[in-house]
């Protein structure tokens, strides 16, 4: 039996996989009382850390507006400091860091809003572009726009989600 490949190659495709892994990871995280979000007990970014659910939709905002940040950016004919200012790409265990620190004030609720919010704006721009904008050359190195946006938006949403159902069971949390 051959694999299907979970990689988008055109717009509609990379639309309804951003959409389909934030709502079923949305509806997961409206399940859980404000009792649990500040739990540590999820794998973390880092070897060996542990993170809450609020932790987790930092992570998410934080992926996702960088993507915007790049797109706008680049759409400026701007320079692009890969993957943030002050971090390399060996370094995505201390960005991570850096979205949970940035995104500490912020409540459930308004952590549930800026996630909901990041993912309509990057959803605006896919609908924005054409299928050769985002698929018909690469756009960092090797990769196409299109793989740059789903690597930073369905594919961690999709991570973070295995690790919320984890953390839910453990919990008995609507499971």
């Amino acid at each position: 039996m051959k694999k299907v490949s979970t990689i988008s190659t055109n717009k509609d495709n990379l639309s309804k996989s951003i959409e389909d892994a934030f709502h079923k990871l949305i509806s997961d995280y409206k399940k859980i009382s404000l009792d649990y979000i500040q739990i540590n007990e999820i794998e973390g970014n880092l070897k060996n850390t542990k993170i809450n659910v609020s932790d987790t939709l930092s992570y998410l905002i934080g992926w996702g507006r960088l993507v915007l940040k790049w797109y706008d950016k680049k759409s400026k004919n701007l320079e692009v400091d890969f993957p943030e200012s002050g971090f390399k790409w060996n370094e995505l265990g201390s960005l991570a860091q850096h979205f949970y620190l940035s995104y500490k004030q912020y409540s459930y609720s308004e952590l549930l809003l800026e996630f909901e919010n990041t993912i309509n704006s990057i959803l605006k721009l896919v609908s924005s572009l054409d299928n050769d904008e985002l698929y018909g050359s690469n756009w960092y190195k090797n990769y196409t726009l299109g793989r740059m946006i789903q690597l930073n938006t369905s594919a961690p949403m999709k991570n973070v989600r295995t690790k919320i159902r984890k953390f839910k069971k453990v919990y008995k949390i609507d499971i």
